[in-house]
């Protein structure tokens, strides 16, 4: 694999970071750190779904496909025909999506992988025996190919995040990693696999060679665990210079709210980047109330002007980054199966933060002064959406 677009030269220097801090985030994770590889930032669909095609249509033993949506139109009907491809060739093909997450896909469309040979799951159907699972979803993104080579981050399957015909994609991000992580990755699929009752694969044997110098950490994230949740506390902890989140859906715990306040009265650049127009609108809305303690204690809040923000990153000190599905809210860090990657690698963070700041020009900055004299109307907005989502905001451990 080409490494471009951030990846650095093979022998760059990876970033020193002291052995408390790379203790404090192993046990955050619970997960070793992976070197040996190679990273590609994918920024948007455009770019993202020809690599992870590319991918498929490379896959020689098996590919394993994990997506909350997967939707049933030309984008999705393309990368099925992909899938079928490979699966008619031999290849062993497996496709996990959440049950919740891809209702609207039609049913047909399942059945014309299964007939391909492709093996299809669903995650979290509705149970008489656990009602309650219908409560936590499989929220991951992650394509595998191999055991090789991998595509994590935000980007769901649909026509959303190319924008044909529906007006510009959604702003998204992703990771293409080749190396040992990769296989770490297989491993996560794999126990998602299994708990959406799948047959535990045979696994591949065959020794995966470094690929590169880029160190990976896999947080693998099931619900109440919140690893990401811890990693995003150490993060605004240990930042010295700069903090720069993209956040899809910001109801950050009061907890979390607070440690980005203190690193900003540290003296911290902490810049927050969410969505101006949301497709869940009531989050939004109740992600805005608390604005207030952030500006006040120095947080830059921006809002992205474009159709939609979705991705969900994280760039600290331009030396480290934080890239998957977890969203910045409770529901995301304690209730959803989630998988991020945290990613020791100056070319790729020093890339992310380049883009974080360039996304910053598509989007307006909200001052102290601009949120206290929001309209009446603006303000009523964000109290009935902080009171609709307070009970469920305290179920899944946002407590303020």
């Amino acid at each position: 694999m080409r490494r471009d677009d951030g990846a650095g030269a093979r022998h760059r220097r990876r970033p020193r970071l002291g052995s408390l801090f790379q203790r404090g985030l192993r046990r955050a994770a619970e997960s070793r750190l992976v070197h040996g590889n190679a990273a590609r930032l994918l920024i948007d669909g455009p770019r993202a779904y020809p690599a992870m095609l590319e991918l498929i249509a490379a896959a020689e033993r098996c590919i394993h496909f994990e997506n909350y949506i997967f939707r049933g139109d030309d984008v999705g009907r393309r990368f099925a025909d992909a899938l079928i491809e490979r699966a008619r060739a031999g290849v062993e093909v497996r496709v996990l999506y959440d049950w919740f997450g891809s209702i609207r896909t039609p049913r047909s469309f399942w059945n014309r992988l299964r007939d391909a040979g492709c093996e299809v799951l669903a995650f979290g159907p509705p149970s008489l025996r656990r009602p309650h699972a219908v409560l936590f979803r499989d929220h991951r993104k992650l394509l595998v190919a191999d055991g090789r080579t991998a595509v994590i981050g935000g980007l769901c399957i649909g026509g959303e995040w190319l924008g044909d015909g529906i007006g510009p994609c959604w702003r998204d991000t992703a990771v293409l990693l080749e190396g040992p992580v990769a296989r770490e990755l297989d491993r996560a699929f794999i126990r998602m696999w299994r708990r959406a009752g799948g047959r535990t694969p045979t696994p591949i044997d065959t020794p995966t060679g470094d690929a590169g110098d880029v160190a990976v950490r896999v947080v693998d994230g099931p619900p109440a665990h919140a690893r990401a949740y811890r990693l995003y506390q150490i993060l605004a902890a240990m930042a010295g210079r700069s903090l720069y989140v993209t956040g899809a859906y910001p109801l950050a715990p009061v907890s979390l709210r607070r440690a980005l306040a203190a690193a900003a009265r540290a003296g911290v650049d902490v810049r927050l980047l969410v969505p101006g127009r949301s497709d869940v609108p009531i989050l939004n809305q109740a992600a805005r109330a608390h604005f207030g303690a952030l500006l006040r204690a120095g947080v830059r809040i921006y809002e992205w002007t474009g159709p939609m923000l979705h991705a969900k990153t994280v760039v600290a000190d331009g030396t480290l980054a934080l890239i998957g599905s977890s969203n910045l809210n409770p529901f995301s860090f304690t209730g959803n199966y989630e998988l991020d990657v945290e990613i020791q690698d100056a070319a790729l963070a020093g890339a992310l933060e380049r883009q974080f700041l360039k996304d910053l020009a598509s989007a307006r900055e909200i001052t102290e002064e601009a949120w206290r004299a929001r309209p009446a109307s603006q303000r009523w907005r964000e109290r009935l959406g902080a009171l609709v989502l307070w009970v469920p905001y305290r179920l899944y451990g946002g407590r303020d």
